[in-house]
């Protein structure tokens, strides 16, 4: 045990030209911990049942400041954790690392599985938003064809979204933060053996390695102790900027809220799904989005392409318009921009990973 950890994480060769984007997946891990052990005590004191939930996650709100600290360090929580997987993710296409296969493949699945995670945290505590968040997405499942209201009746336990949907979420969301932390392994199991990438896109010979530790390690703990306090100073000064005002209302099935939303790292994908007019059309593109995202391809650093710097510049400023206009009312003009910018985010998405990859294989031949 000793040995491995220490050929993982002391005397793993490491290129020295790593800069401080490549510090955000060791605090993706550090984030998901904290999230796991504050889940597994929240978990302890949340009670799974539609006429307590919103009652008893008030309770940990008022009760006392230690399980209000808790409660706050979950939901700011999963926005750092976010925030880490946008930079991580968006370090990860710029710089071609999805050329590893392996880690990319299961960093994908970790992405879209704590997606799912968040979700289903966000409807525990049965508050107006999260109610009809999880009505509104869950409703997606019914269009689709054939196996739709059949898969739909299985998820929510019904004709509807009712106390049995949060018995099963909060079960599924217990499991699913444990088989995360299990991925991650598997994802850095596939980092070490095939090692990392890094801005200059060169890993010949050992000439221009050093040890992670303590070269890196001491890089990485500044950067977590860092936005640690950053996110410490929102909590404490102003600690309901993530919190939706209809956070604050109990689940009530007969009063529809003005504008439905999900959580912020959600809204892009909102945006995508309610610009069109068919939720079929709106998952079809969506799914292309993901679909185009996850190919791994055979490309070049985009250090050394300016036209990839500014299609990979130019998909990820329509990436923070989107999240934006998710956040707006479903109305003209909003949906008609949003409309226009995710047809044009898939097809850059399009151009920087299959087209361009197409591209320079006809001209290296």
């Amino acid at each position: 045990m000793i040995s491995i950890i220490r050929r993982n994480l002391v005397d793993l060769p490491t290129n020295f030209s790593l800069s401080y984007y490549w510090c955000s997946g060791f605090m993706i891990s550090a984030f998901m911990i904290f999230q796991v052990v504050t889940g597994v005590i929240l978990s302890f004191l949340y009670v799974a049942d539609s006429s307590l939930s919103f009652q008893c996650v008030m309770n940990l709100t008022n009760d006392s400041f230690l399980t209000w600290c808790l409660r706050y360090w979950h939901i700011w929580g999963v926005t750092v954790l976010f925030v880490l997987f946008f930079i991580h993710m968006g370090r990860a296409l710029y710089y071609s690392s999805y050329s590893k296969k392996g880690v990319w493949n299961v960093g994908f699945i970790l992405y879209l599985l704590t997606m799912a995670e968040a979700f289903m945290g966000y409807i525990l505590p049965w508050h107006q938003m999260s109610y009809w968040a999880a009505t509104v997405l869950t409703s997606i499942l019914q269009s689709l064809p054939f196996v739709g209201p059949t898969l739909y009746k299985y998820v929510v336990g019904g004709f509807s979204v009712t106390n049995d949907t949060l018995v099963r979420v909060f079960s599924a969301h217990v499991c699913l933060g444990f088989v995360i932390m299990g991925l991650m392994v598997l994802h850095l199991f596939y980092l070490h053996k095939t090692g990392s990438n890094n801005p200059l896109f060169s890993s010949h010979g050992y000439g221009d390695v050093v040890f992670f530790h303590s070269y890196f390690t001491v890089k990485d703990f500044f950067c977590l102790v860092l936005v640690t306090l950053v996110m410490v100073s929102f909590l404490l000064f102003n600690p309901d900027m993530v919190v939706d005002v209809e956070g604050y209302l109990e689940a009530n099935p007969l009063a529809t809220p003005v504008s439905i939303k999900p959580e912020w790292y959600f809204l892009v994908f909102y945006a995508m799904l309610r610009c069109i007019e068919s939720k079929i059309g709106g998952l079809v593109i969506i799914l292309a989005l993901l679909f185009f995202l996850w190919v791994p391809t055979f490309n070049h650093s985009s250090s050394y392409f300016l036209g990839r710097q500014l299609v990979f510049w130019s998909f990820s400023c329509l990436f923070m318009c989107l999240t934006y206009l998710g956040g707006c009312h479903p109305e003209y003009p909003y949906l008609e921009v949003c409309k226009c910018f995710s047809f044009l985010m898939v097809a850059l998405v399009f151009i920087f990973k299959l087209l361009w990859s197409g591209y320079l294989n006809n001209n290296v031949n």
